[in-house]
């Protein structure tokens, strides 16, 4: 912890000597909305001399001279020139021109810069967000832009996953103001945590593949960035309710001070949703709040807080059925794309196997020092505390499992209150024999459980910038992280049974459990967990990071150009309160260095025209379940590696005054990946040695305007696979050789999970200065289901290859109408509709099962017995939104 300590200080405490004697400008450029507009670049005209506004729109200028003008601009709004003769501009409003923006702040976000970042990147601003996202998920709305496939995966509320190139959201890093989110342990974003995200959110910008972030942050495919607000936005505030299909309602307020004479500021935001969810069997109940407090303390120092938390509870779907399990529940051999097979009615109420409960709350601090005109120190610490998990059954009546027919009627929904039936004592005719047993002689009947995946997590950044010149400047900063994941399951509900029995615990047998805990998130982000009586298991999983980075960056008129690195040791830790004794629960820490290098260039060859290029290279540590494979003791993975990737990535610009045109090719190699798949037998894993994954492809991204009608547009095509054959060990749970080389044959085939072709095209049209009407279709094709290495141990598997799904089309519309009441006073309502023409086409894939001669049926050349989950149908929702 010193060690921590003593980084820390020389962080806070670094300063220079250099001092410039300049005139110093300042303003505030803002949109026709009178909204900040983060990201502007400001100018001395005739010179390089320039800055970008910060996040609040405001910037500070060194210039020569005491008399100018300045040029101000920003992509997607007309540019202007401002005169000054003295040092403050106050507020600039720039006019739009309805070309695709770009936003960049500073601080420890790193985000691109158009026609400077030799990075491929798209941004949408909050306005976007919040017109096309309506009841949608979060990630979603991130398919407008090229290689993002985005899912609602299994359909429940904050269930939805992303793909960036390929990869999953393990290797794509999420940051929020520059604080990574991904779990220290298994590299997961779970959007559910997330599920108020979108309300307070200023802008959003995917950055495809080893993307800008100086940090060491596992962004093989991409990285998504969020901004949020702050608590200086300008004073004012809004009500707003939305409504949609299957009950979905939504209510939200916020309001915010603006920066007051005494420097303070203040920003908030409630919301409340909920809803009976579009598949059968989940409802939601969700909420959001966003508090930040602003302190400009003078010229050079500010501070900003901010608390931000989404408790939630949903229903889920227990896995993806087969093809032939939806149509079996649809009609005329068509899919009950909506059957869900983990639901019932418990005493008359929606009751479900799977339910996931969660608090995240996320707290910092940001502390931004002036140290003089060409030095800044921008520091953040944080903290996040989860508290939650999710249920599911545990047990059997009369030795059958809770996935069985007999426990479900015939519209394949459970019945839960026969279920409590049996368990109390009563009789289930045919659920066999009647439950005669007590809690004594250990038979629980079933039970939902809860399996529960609290954390604790702080962490600081700072970053030091220093302009040695127009020209040159460089960073230095670090990154400190502590986390602890806490693992168990609970008893939750007994379904009418006496009591349960657990006998897991090797150092406490036969335990009587006596508590039962909720399926609902605690307001309490504090909770104290300690006592709740643990079940099955329990165990810690302890990360350490210590991180260092530094980034050198050149530009001019024509020229930019950056190289960064970064450094980190990864310390992991098992304690296993179960299986071992109190002497030997502890594994000790297990410590793993890795580190990046990465560069590129931009150059403008003219006003229109620029070229760009990168390059990097990873050594990355493996996620935490590489390390200790078995889940019953500690022993480490004895063939522990860091996996290895390099990328380079091209891209070309042509911008105009109307239009605009993106070109990016892209290879990225992933190689020794821990891959793991099951055994032969229970709790025996295999580990397939020499994975490489080579993902590579090009992406279109373009823009018009032709008056009142703006057309946009992407395509991706890529092509994602394994190359070379690999060699896999079966070990048992205590890391005993089973078998090995066990043959695996990969060279070739299809990685999946992700659509390969993707591509979108849409149009909006402005009727009158108040109503707009906008429609798109997005396309995605040459998707493949996930695949088990296991599928491959023959030549014949690799032949046939992964089963390709087929492709689908989706048609979004909606309207928008805003009516002006005067000053900054309005009204606006929105209106969409998603899926517009109500395909039906399969999302998500998990099996490989191709059509041979054991096929019984298909659907659109599909064998049925596939698991899959189907995307929705069409949804509609609405809003109406009061500013003041």
């Amino acid at each position: 912890m010193r060690n921590f300590k003593n980084v820390l200080l020389l962080a806070l405490f670094f300063v220079t000597a250099t001092v410039l004697g300049q005139t110093k400008i300042t303003g505030t450029v803002v949109d026709e909305m009178g909204e900040p507009l983060p990201g502007a670049n400001v100018v001395s005209k005739g010179t390089s001399n320039g800055t970008s506004t910060d996040f609040e729109g405001k910037f500070m200028l060194n210039v020569k001279s005491n008399s100018g003008v300045v040029v101000i601009s920003f992509v997607g709004y007309e540019s202007k020139e401002v005169a000054f003769t003295s040092a403050d501009l106050g507020t600039i409003e720039l006019e739009p021109s309805n070309i695709l923006g770009e936003v960049v702040v500073q601080g420890v976000i790193d985000v691109v810069k158009d026609r400077q970042t030799p990075v491929a990147a798209s941004t949408i601003k909050a306005a976007i967000i919040e017109e096309k996202l309506g009841s949608q998920e979060f990630p979603e709305v991130l398919r407008s832009t090229p290689s993002v496939y985005a899912t609602k995966s299994g359909g429940g509320f904050g269930d939805a996953r992303i793909n960036i190139r390929g990869f999953d959201q393990r290797n794509t890093a999420v940051m929020i103001n520059g604080m990574p989110v991904n779990d220290m342990e298994n590299g997961w974003v779970y959007w559910s945590n997330w599920a108020g995200l979108s309300d307070v959110t200023s802008a959003m910008q995917v950055q495809r593949g080893l993307g800008s972030s100086k940090l060491a942050i596992s962004s093989v495919g991409g990285t998504i960035n969020v901004i949020t607000k702050t608590s200086e936005q300008r004073e004012g505030g809004s009500v707003s309710a939305g409504f949609g299909n299957d009950g979905y309602m939504k209510f939200k307020a916020s309001y915010a001070t603006g920066k007051m004479d005494n420097g303070l500021s203040t920003s908030v935001l409630f919301s409340r949703t909920q809803g009976d969810g579009y598949v059968d069997g989940t409802k939601f109940l969700g909420h959001n709040y966003f508090i930040a407090f602003g302190y400009e303390i003078n010229d050079d120092h500010s501070l900003e807080f901010t608390f931000t938390g989404a408790p939630q509870w949903h229903h889920q779907r227990t896995w993806g059925e087969s093809i032939s399990t939806y149509q079996k529940f649809g009609s005329n051999d068509e899919p009950n794309i909506k059957y869900n097979s983990a639901w019932g009615y418990l005493n008359g109420e929606e009751f479900s196997f799977r339910r996931n409960f969660y608090h995240k709350p996320v707290m910092s601090l940001n502390y931004d020092w002036q140290i003089n005109e060409s030095s800044k120190l921008s520091s953040i610490i944080y903290a996040s505390w989860g508290r939650g998990g999710g249920t599911g059954p545990i047990g059997n009546v009369n030795g059958t499992r809770d996935f069985s027919s007999t426990l479900r009627d015939q519209n394949g929904i459970v019945r839960f209150d026969d279920i409590v039936k049996w368990n109390s004592g009563g009789s289930v005719p045919d659920f066999g024999a009647d439950r005669t047993s007590t809690i004594n002689d250990r038979s629980n009947g079933l039970t939902r459980r809860a399996s529960m995946n609290s954390h604790n997590w702080y962490g600081m950044i700072a970053n030091f910038h220093n302009d040695a010149n127009e020209n040159l400047s460089w960073d230095l900063g670090v990154d400190l992280r502590t986390y602890k994941g806490i693992h168990y399951r609970v008893v939750n509900d007994l379904l009418g049974a006496t009591g349960y029995v657990d006998n897991r615990d090797k150092n406490n047998p036969n335990r009587n459990i006596t508590q039962f805990v909720e399926a609902s998130p605690s307001f309490n982000p504090w909770q104290n967990i300690s006592e709740q009586e643990k079940i099955e298991y329990y165990n810690d999983g302890d990360v350490n990071w210590i991180g260092v980075f530094g980034q050198v960056e050149y530009k001019n008129d024509d020229i930019s150009a950056f190289l960064q690195g970064g450094a980190s040791r990864q310390a992991f830790q098992r304690v296993d309160y179960f299986n071992l004794a109190p002497a030997d629960q502890k594994s000790g820490f297990k410590s793993l260095l890795g580190g990046n290098i990465k560069g590129g260039i931009n150059w403008n060859i003219n006003e229109q025209h620029n070229v760009f290029a990168n390059t990097g290279y990873y050594s990355k540590q493996p996620l935490f379940d590489a390390v200790y494979t078995s889940f019953v003791n500690n022993n480490v993975n004895p063939f522990l590696t860091n996996e290895k990737i390099f990328g380079v990535e091209a891209g070309y610009g042509f911008k105009h005054e109307n239009y605009n045109v993106k070109v990016n090719l892209y290879r990225t190699s992933w190689k020794d990946r821990f891959l793991r798949a099951n055994g032969s037998a229970r709790n025996n894993f295999v580990q397939v040695n020499g994975v490489e994954q080579v993902h590579m492809g090009v992406e279109v991204e373009a823009l018009a305007n032709f008056g009142p009608l703006t057309v946009e547009g992407m395509f991706s095509y890529g092509d994602f696979q394994y190359k070379g054959n690999a060699i896999g060990t079966e070990y048992d749970q205590d890391n005993n050789l089973v078998k090995a080389d066990i043959p695996f044959y990969l060279d070739g085939v299809k990685v999946g999970d992700a659509a390969q072709t993707t591509a979108r095209l849409g149009f909006t049209y402005k009727v009158t200065e108040g109503l707009k009407f906008d429609l798109s279709q997005f396309y995605a094709s040459r998707l493949y289901s996930r695949i088990n290495p296991t599928d491959f141990t023959t030549i014949a598997a690799n032949q046939r290859g992964s089963l390709e799904l087929p492709g689908h089309a989706l048609i979004d519309a909606g309207v928008s109408y805003k009516w002006n009441l005067g000053g900054r006073k309005s009204i606006n309502f929105r209106f969409n509709v998603n899926n517009l023409a109500n395909e039906t086409y399969i999302s998500d894939g998990f099996t490989n099962q191709h059509v041979d001669a054991s096929t019984t049926s298909t659907w659109r050349g599909i064998d049925t017995r596939n698991r899959v989950y189907f995307g929705f149908g069409r949804t509609w929702n609405g809003s109406v939104k009061f500013n003041f």
